[in-house]
């Protein structure tokens, strides 16, 4: 593998001084020695066993057994297998009083969209069943700590990202309830989740997401499958997650909470998931600066190393700008939702607050992956376009990051409700009192958002995720206070990088190591 990967074998984490100083600063206290453990994983086993799963080894559907049963298993190989149980114990720590930062930070750290969405989704399970099913205890140890794996399957064919327009109909039987007319066409972990989250509306209950309740679903009950796999789909970004299309009718489902409350739980997981989207695209981002900064070392062109050009320089300044702005928001708002996340409906101002940092942290990390790996690519040169080299893989899984758990139009409307209904904005502008360049800039993009509602929500949701990351940058001491300042230049501002910023301290977060 060091043939593909100049990051085979390293350490990610102490490859990444950045990632210190973002934990430093939101989430201090973090186990170092449990960190570079992690990192030392992720670069020595991981990097490869996940290229390997793209390339060659992809989860097939097994549907019958010899005897000719359906079981609609997803296939996977022996060495993914293996990889998610030495994964596993980084679903654990919130639920083991450690909390969400050492989550995330893990994830990032992971950065691989198949591999990591497996792992997610089945914590989401147990945080529904931790907070609003206490009774199902044994399965969430099984997630947790055993060899079961969830999913999540809110959506369906006819409505995608809007909930509202679910069909599926739950009805009562006895203490359970049966679900019909499920079609649940983009069901990541189909065929390996041995239970799933799955939103249903109860007979009744109004049109509309407020009619949503939310269920656990089992895989088998009394020895049959509960549940069809129709299909698994071909993707064209991340390969490792099975996903496939699940059919429920009549399929044995158990209520969690209250009914009336299940849009509340939905919408609590998506926040889970939607941190996770965040963390794991500033990782990707990451994954392909480690590999260009490797790269511009050992590139020689036109006599000289890639690093020595101006222009590579350029390319590397907006790199970094990009990739620890991201995720310096992504880890403000997980430090926010870690405050909050033990809330239950009806919510207060702070947890408000953290759900509106989920959305512009989400919307704006996938954005920030999809031009730092795309820059890593052409950095790279004719190699960052084949798929035998780890670049483009790291590219194509970014491009997944905008749409999973809610593409950029969505985040923006669920932005806009949770301003002009739940005044999420007015905690945001207390926050950037600090920081009056961001202040300004964020006063700015919510009057024209008063103004120009829906129309104006997506360039919003940038301005204002800018803005916080003007503000979590000038958190972070120096270099982070000049980046701090380039970054509103160059994204609030909308003016190019100045010459005198080519400075190693600001375009190589490796300078001070060297």
């Amino acid at each position: 593998m060091p043939g593909i990967f100049y990051s085979q074998g390293q350490d990610h984490y102490a490859l990444d001084p950045d990632l210190k100083v973002v934990l430093d600063t939101f989430a201090p206290g973090q186990p170092q020695e449990e960190l570079s453990a992690f990192g030392r994983l992720v670069g020595e086993e991981v990097l490869e066993v996940a290229h390997h799963i793209d390339q060659l080894s992809p989860p097939r559907l097994q549907m019958h057994d010899p005897d000719g049963n359906r079981i609609d298993r997803a296939w996977i190989s022996p060495a993914q297998r293996a990889v998610l149980e030495r994964l596993r114990s980084m679903v654990r720590p919130a639920y083991e009083g450690r909390g969400w930062p050492l989550h995330y930070a893990m994830g990032y750290l992971l950065a691989d969209g198949g591999l990591y969405c497996i792992l997610t989704i089945t914590h989401q399970v147990a945080y529904a069943l931790h907070k609003y099913a206490p009774e199902w205890e044994g399965v969430k140890r099984d997630l947790l700590y055993g060899r079961a794996f969830g999913a999540t399957w809110m959506t369906e064919i006819q409505g995608g990202s809007d909930l509202g327009a679910n069909r599926t109909l739950a009805r009562r039987e006895g203490e359970a309830y049966r679900l019909y007319h499920g079609d649940k066409y983009f069901a990541s972990g189909a065929g390996l989740a041995d239970w799933a989250l799955v939103t249903a509306r109860p007979e009744g209950a109004p049109e509309g997401p407020k009619g949503l309740a939310l269920f656990l679903l089992p895989r088998e009950v009394e020895g049959g499958l509960n549940f069809r796999v129709r299909r698994f789909k071909e993707k064209l970004a991340t390969r490792a997650v099975p996903s496939g299309e699940v059919e429920l009718e009549g399929s044995l489902a158990h209520l969690i909470g209250k009914p009336e409350e299940g849009i509340y739980y939905t919408l609590e997981t998506l926040t889970v998931a939607r941190l996770a989207n965040a963390a794991a695209a500033m990782g990707l981002a990451k994954k392909a600066h480690l590999e260009t900064l490797f790269r511009v070392r050992r590139r020689m062109a036109f006599g000289k190393r890639l690093l020595d050009h101006d222009l590579v320089r350029h390319d590397l300044l907006e790199m970094r700008l990009r990739q620890v702005a991201g995720t310096a928001l992504a880890f403000l708002a997980v430090a926010q939702f870690d405050r909050v996340w033990e809330e239950r409906p009806p919510y207060s101002p702070a947890y408000h607050l953290a759900r509106l940092l989920s959305h512009l942290a989400k919307g704006r990390t996938a954005e920030h992956a999809a031009q730092v790996t795309g820059l890593a690519m052409e950095l790279f040169g004719g190699l960052g376009f084949l798929e035998e080299y780890g670049v483009a893989r790291f590219h194509r899984e970014a491009l997944i990051t905008p749409i999973w758990e809610g593409p950029a139009n969505i985040q923006a409307l669920d932005m806009l409700e949770a301003v002009a209904k739940k005044r999420a904005h007015e905690p945001l502008l207390e926050m950037l009192q600090a920081t009056p360049l961001a202040l300004k800039a964020a006063e700015g993009a919510l009057r024209r958002l008063e103004e120009e509602g829906p129309w104006h929500a997506k360039e919003a949701l940038r301005r204002l995720s800018d803005a916080l990351s003007v503000h979590a940058l000038s958190a972070m001491g120096e270099p982070y206070g000049e980046m701090a300042r380039l970054y509103a230049r160059r994204f609030l501002e909308g003016e190019s990088l100045p010459k005198e910023a080519a400075r190693p301290e600001l375009y190589d977060p490796w300078w001070s190591l060297s």
